[in-house]
């Protein structure tokens, strides 16, 4: 059973003991069940483009490791809406986020960690893909945290990451491995 050695609403730090008895301190989020990560692959004819977010995070640029970062849609399930699904987090993330609403939703990964020596924290990955790329409301910027939405064609996107990375921006993990799956998806 782990403890708890500080505690917050969004976040603990608890102690657990390594396979070598050792104890070993990580991140929990104790206000959400799940996280979302939504693939926005807008597809207009043959066109398909993926709507990117830059991102100012505040761990990034404490430590000075970037200003910012690029990601996608995201979001926890259970924080805001007690009881919600998955699938339900993954609409309301999306609409919020991007104020745009999706044709269909394909969870494609579940149970994704980002950094499991640090965190408890898994992800679950969908395809949001979208006809319609007209937002339906205006998105939110997350009390500044969500600096600007970008859609970018499916074949620049890695053209993009790498102009990004020589900006000295940050890219989420968790996007490029939302892209893993847009990729896979296409065979």
């Amino acid at each position: 059973m782990p403890g708890i050695l500080y505690d917050t609403k969004f976040l603990q730090l608890k102690s657990a003991k390594s396979p070598g008895g050792k104890d070993w301190v990580y991140a929990h989020r104790p206000n959400a069940d799940n996280v979302v990560i939504i693939v926005p692959l807008i597809i207009n004819g043959d066109k398909k483009q993926i709507l990117f977010i830059r991102e100012l995070r505040p761990p990034l640029y404490a430590e000075n490791r970037s200003k910012y970062n690029i990601g996608l849609p995201a979001g926890l399930v259970g924080d805001e809406r007690k009881g919600e699904s998955t699938l339900d987090a993954i609409k309301a993330e999306l609409l919020e986020e991007t104020g745009l609403v999706a044709d269909k939703i394909e969870i494609v990964a579940e149970k994704i960690s980002s950094s499991s020596g640090c965190t408890s924290e898994t992800s679950t990955i969908a395809i949001a893909t979208i006809s319609n790329p007209i937002p339906i409301q205006e998105p939110v910027s997350d009390g500044g945290i969500l600096i600007e939405r970008m859609i970018i064609d499916l074949d620049k996107v890695p053209e993009f990451l790498k102009e990004e990375q020589q900006k000295g921006n940050s890219i989420s993990g968790q996007a490029l491995a939302g892209l893993y799956y847009v990729e896979i998806m296409k065979k």
